[in-house]
């Protein structure tokens, strides 16, 4: 029987791919804008080579993906194979049902925006399932597991050469537009990244700490950690509550500290990233 677990993995990388591919294939392949990666290798490419870049995009993720197994293990691997698939698979079909004839609007600009934030928030869901779609997606991982470098610089200096030969290919203007379309990618996709993985530090000081502490346990599911405290001015002792939130959740706690104690002291940080139980794993 399938763990559950893998199989809302699975469908979250196939979201994120047919993401990926529509912002892809819609946005950039029609003015020729190669930002980078495979994809826009494929697109390159595409110029010399009468092959549809479905099967270009295929052929070479699958060399890289080799590349994947050896140096990030099966896991990684597993469930690229699956992006990698997906990401073809759905080229594939706009390819055949709804080919891309024209660019979506007529600023060349306008596109490039448009398909570097549609994209990138598809990389960030496959990057997010512990996976990659294929291609420098694997080279930036390879980046960020042997140098420590983050995921969008690593994939700004997987995709230098793509740009370049962007340059030679397309001319001057559009090698540019490519070049710059290059280094917003690696920033958007940074702040996509961190918009899944950013949680809040909650440090809260009340009078009602024991009401406080039950509905963190029973109302969010989440522990807390209590500081014993004086009050400098007061000498009084106080009880110091820190817990670690998703956004969502800190708000829906802030609405009850509301009504618990008006008067509370709260402090919220926030922790770019959060490894253990009931977090993301190791």
């Amino acid at each position: 029987m399938l763990n559950k677990n893998i199989i809302k993995q699975s469908i979250l990388i196939a979201i994120g791919s047919f993401i990926v591919a529509f912002g892809v294939y819609y946005f950039m392949v029609p003015e020729n804008l190669a930002t980078g990666g495979i994809s826009g290798l494929s697109i390159v490419l595409n110029n010399y080579l009468s092959i549809p870049i479905s099967l270009t995009n295929f052929v070479l993720n699958i060399i890289l993906l080799i590349v994947g197994f050896i140096f990030l293990g099966r896991e990684f691997g597993g469930k690229t194979i699956i992006s990698v698939f997906c990401l073809s698979f759905f080229m594939y079909l706009m390819e055949s049902f709804y080919p891309a004839t024209n660019p979506v609007t007529d600023e060349t600009l306008l596109n490039l925006i448009c398909g570097i934030v549609i994209s990138s928030m598809g990389l960030s869901i496959v990057f997010n399932q512990n996976a990659s779609t294929g291609g420098t997606d694997i080279l930036a991982k390879l980046f960020n597991k042997y140098f420590n470098l983050d995921m969008g610089k690593g994939l700004m200096a997987a995709d230098i050469i793509v740009v370049v030969l962007a340059f030679f290919t397309y001319g001057i203007q559009t090698g540019i537009v490519g070049a710059f379309g290059w280094f917003l990618n690696g920033i958007v996709v940074n702040y996509f990244i961190d918009g899944f993985s950013v949680k809040n530090e909650v440090v809260i000081i009340t009078k009602h700490h024991k009401e406080v502490k039950e509905y963190i346990f029973e109302k969010l599911d989440r522990g807390v950690t209590v500081y014993k405290a004086e009050g400098g001015y007061t000498n009084e002792n106080k009880d110091i509550i820190v817990t670690l939130l998703e956004r969502k959740e800190y708000f829906t706690l802030k609405n009850e500290l509301k009504k618990i104690d008006p008067e509370s002291f709260v402090i919220v940080r926030t922790v770019q990233e959060a490894y253990g139980f009931g977090f993301t794993r190791f």
